[in-house]
């Protein structure tokens, strides 16, 4: 009888599904697998990263980048452990990853030996599947089950491969996979009363805005058509600007706090909201929608429907199929006032950002750094967004087209992502110009894995925006505590650690320098060079547009000229303004900070 060896039959099962990349660091406890990988070496690649945190995350960015299967490892105990970061990242983000998890061979197993534990009730509520094996021939079974259950459950799936089960051979058939049998499910097919009844909504409706989510990526084209029909500006979710091109007149940004003025500005005084493709997670708890009379929601998702408001009219379906067919069904709309002021409130916005990012005198900000790296990205460029400041600056300061691509840990937001991100995205995309955009809390977390950049010879530019805080979570403590504590530390010359690992280092300390530092960069990535850019900004806060201080009817004229002046907004113009020139009498209302 023909046999094989069961770590290998496992390796070709990741193969037989696609796998090109696995992530981890060995251990006695996993070797097996190691040789494996090793016996296979010539189809997969693993990539040896410093830190199995940094496998987890880029094996769950790997999945939103590519929206297939990211694979990671880590021997039993701590190096399993370390994993969990990642694995929640995926599992808030509903994305497909299989985790394999050393252990002790089965006969120490619930015999207290070395980093022996119960492995199974660690992974309980991370995983849609979690399974030990116990025997050499359910491994290659086992691993195909985890992963068509990650597919299938859009999440994390984790096997526990007890270490001498994988040196075992055996029978090389009944061995198979069921990838060529893997299969999405086709579209809900819509249901035309639930389009008629969101139709007869919007051509009755004065101040309608479309509130579109990561469902509409791939669609962005037909939610602007809707929108220039029905006279709607567009939010996007903070997770969802790359699928509009950034000179959109009609985008008003996302809302809350990673956020832009606009956007919050809209939803108070909108009388419908077209909730698309979209799990906004602060709706309960900042009252976003209390003004809204009309809640029109389209999902793929039945399990989202009604989940983050009262829906008047709930259409299931693909959000690019439901926003095709109501824009060939509603009513044009003439030029509205409703429609003007928005986008003069937009256009306002964006010349206030655009003020900032070109300005050419005293301390360097991040707005000027931005203002680089939008020069220099290509128009396919990926960017991986670490977690903090970073997040909320660059959806308003990075000009996105949808044939770029803008990641991050959405839901569970965890800082140090953006070296993963950008790992997995060169690997994935190694034509493509990949940037790592973090502050330097985020890449304190995993720094060291810039040396797997470099071991890799991956042209990645990293910027670290360094003001020595945890600046997002300093701005929370200003609103909510009595002081500040834990969100100051020293300094790093990051530069000169990137050296030190091998790559190219930069610091930047004005505005002056700052083409000239990303020219010498770009010219380095042109070479192949890993790049860091060292940018020593200013702790500047970045504008609060989730507390606007700005109306006279709501503030008084001394916190609004504080504000104006605290924030470079003497230029900002409130949409109220802009209503009222229009004749449309304003709702004036605060955003809630909502949760925080």
């Amino acid at each position: 009888m023909e046999k094989i060896n069961a770590g290998v039959a496992a390796v070709k099962v990741l193969e037989e599904w696609g796998v090109k990349h696995i992530y981890g660091i060995p251990g006695g406890s996993i070797n097996s697998l190691m040789d494996a990988l090793l016996h296979e070496k010539d189809v997969i690649n693993y990539i040896q990263v410093r830190h199995e945190e940094v496998g987890a995350l880029a094996a769950s960015m790997h999945a939103k980048y590519t929206g297939h299967i990211g694979v990671a490892f880590g021997s039993a105990g701590p190096g399993g452990t370390h994993l969990l970061n990642g694995l929640y990242d995926a599992r808030e983000d509903h994305v497909p990853v299989l985790a394999i998890v050393g252990q002790f061979a089965t006969n120490g197993m619930n015999m207290d030996t070395f980093q022996e534990m119960n492995e199974n009730p660690i992974y309980a509520d991370v995983a849609v599947y979690n399974r030990t094996i116990t025997t050499a021939e359910q491994i290659p079974h086992v691993i195909d089950e985890a992963i068509r259950q990650a597919y299938a459950k859009s999440g994390v799936a984790v096997v526990q491969l007890p270490v001498n089960l994988g040196t075992f051979d055996i029978p090389a058939k009944p061995f198979y996979s069921a990838a060529n049998a893997y299969r999405k499910f086709p579209k809900p097919t819509l249901h035309y009363g639930d389009i008629e009844a969101a139709v007869k909504i919007l051509d009755e409706s004065e101040k309608t805005v479309i509130y579109a989510g990561i469902g509409t990526r791939g669609a962005g084209q037909d939610v602007v058509d809707l929108s220039r029909k029905i006279k709607a500006p567009v939010a996007v979710t903070g997770i969802n600007f790359d699928a509009f091109d950034a000179n959109f007149e009609a985008l008003l940004g996302s809302a809350n706090r990673v956020a832009t003025k606009p956007a919050n500005e809209a939803f108070p005084n909108a009388d419908t909201v077209v909730f698309v493709g979209n799990n906004y997670p602060f709706a309960e708890v900042t009252n976003l929608f209390e003004n809204v009379k009309n809640f029109i929601q389209i999902d793929i998702n039945p399990a989202n429907l009604g989940k983050r408001n009262h829906n008047d009219v709930t259409i299931l379906g693909d959000a690019g199929d439901a926003i095709r067919e109501l824009t060939k069904l509603v009513k044009e709309k003439p030029e509205t006032g409703w429609w003007r002021a928005n986008l003069a409130n937009i256009k306002n916005w964006n010349d206030y950002v655009y003020k900032l990012e070109t300005k050419t005198e005293g301390d360097l900000q991040l707005y000027q750094v931005y203002h680089q790296i939008n020069t220099h990205a290509e128009d396919d460029a990926i960017f991986s967004i670490d977690v903090g400041d970073v997040t909320q600056t660059s959806v308003r300061h990075l000009h996105l087209n949808p044939k770029q691509m803008w990641r991050t840990s959405n839901l569970f937001a965890t800082m140090g992502i953006g070296i993963p991100g950008a790992l997995t995205a060169k690997l994935d995309f190694p034509d493509r110009q990949v940037w790592n955009l973090a502050g330097d809390g985020g890449f304190n977390m995993v720094m060291q894995d810039l040396a797997t950049e470099v071991q890799y010879k991956l042209p990645i530019i990293n910027i670290v925006f360094s003001n020595n805080q945890f600046g997002f979570i300093k701005d929370e403590q200003e609103e909510t505590n009595s002081g500040y504590i834990g969100v100051e530390f020293m300094g790093v010359d990051f530069a000169k650690i990137a050296q030190g690992m091998g790559a190219k280092g930069y610091t930047l300390t004005s505005i002056d320098d700052a083409k000239s530092v990303f020219d010498a960069a770009l010219a380095d990535i042109a070479k192949g060079e890993t790049v860091l850019i060292d940018a020593k900004i200013s702790g500047d806060r970045p504008i609060p547009v989730e507390a606007l201080i700005l109306d006279k009817k709501i503030h008084d004229q001394a916190a609004i000229t504080a504000y104006r002046e605290r924030y470079e907004a003497e230029s900002l113009v409130p949409l109220t303004d802009y209503l009222k020139a229009e004749g449309i009498e304003p709702e004036y209302k605060a955003v809630d900070l909502g949760g925080f």
